[in-house]
């Protein structure tokens, strides 16, 4: 990954016929701030408007240069992502498209928790994103700049695409290479999560552009250190269920206890969704029901991943 950040609201070249404008939004969640990616020459596609900030707005406006706009593609709907894209689209006379509005692609047991009140943490849920046109797996979408494929991956939230476009892939925030993707429910789902990844490593690419960091140029060694990732931090969680039954919060305090505390209800998040997992797939109960302040124990100590 190249580690030297990008100028906010200066176009900076990635590529023949692709350039990223940075959004002056970093955050702890967002690292430099949000990609906005604008593919093409003559005419242009865009990827992840971006937060609803007038100098970001300014900054897109200038870097199109009047060309025309055939379409604005979303990712994903957090807050980081999505709510440039209404307004932006209307400036340039383009459609918006995703995979559908906040609660797209969710699962039943993420369904479930949401009814039950567990609401979205991280980054925040635009709750107003209406796409005009959704998209599904594997849907193409075709301008002067060339194809791009629509990759549903779930996981980061229900409604996140992957856009592969020539031999480059556009991650949203399912892979980047500063830190590893925040997966919490409801919104957030593990198991989907690596279904994706699993899904992506067999899609040859040459590079992924991810939408907080700079490139990934080796996608294939990224997506296993993710895997592997997740895989270690399932490993900590039956270690210490191992020990007794526990509740979120001290199985947080005891996995990550080295990291700061304002970052811990992020790291709880992320816990939880390891926890929906593990129960989803028959290895931990929880009582008296499936939520982030049940009791959780290992279904069988002698039989675990």
């Amino acid at each position: 990954m190249n580690d030297t950040p990008f100028t906010p609201g200066a176009p900076t070249l990635l590529a023949e016929g692709l350039t990223c404008v940075l959004a002056p939004n970093p955050s702890p969640m967002t690292f430099w701030g949000t990609n906005t990616y604008l593919l093409g020459k003559e005419a242009l596609a865009i990827i992840d408007p971006g937060p609803n900030d007038p100098a970001h707005f300014n900054a897109l406006l200038a870097a199109i240069a009047s060309r025309p706009v055939t379409h604005v593609l979303l990712t994903h709907s957090h807050l980081d992502h999505s709510p440039m894209a209404a307004p932006l689209a209307k400036a340039v006379g383009a459609p918006v498209l995703a995979f559908g509005d906040s609660t797209a692609g969710r699962s039943a047991v993420m369904d479930q928790l949401a009814r039950d009140g567990l609401t979205g943490g991280g980054e925040g849920i635009d709750r107003d994103f209406r796409p005009d046109v959704c998209l599904t797996d594997g849907e193409t979408v075709s301008g002067p700049w060339g194809t791009l494929t629509a990759i549903h991956t779930p996981g980061h939230i229900g409604n996140h695409l992957c856009f592969q476009w020539n031999d480059v892939v556009f991650t949203g925030d399912h892979v980047m290479g500063w830190a590893s993707s925040l997966v919490s429910p409801p919104d957030g789902d593990l198991t989907d999560f690596m279904a994706s990844c699993v899904r992506l490593k067999d899609i040859p690419a040459r590079a992924y552009y991810p939408g907080h960091g700079g490139p990934i140029h080796t996608p294939a060694e990224r997506l296993d250190w993710l895997i592997t990732h997740r895989l270690s931090r399932e490993a900590q969680v039956l270690a210490a269920l191992k020990t007794g039954p526990m509740e979120v919060v001290a199985l947080t305090q005891q996995i990550y206890a080295d990291v700061a505390p304002a970052l811990l209800p992020a790291a709880a998040r992320n816990v939880f969704a390891h926890l929906v997992d593990l129960s989803e797939r028959g290895f931990v109960t929880a009582q008296p029901r499936l939520s982030q302040s049940a009791e959780f124990a290992l279904t069988n100590p002698e039989n675990t991943p």
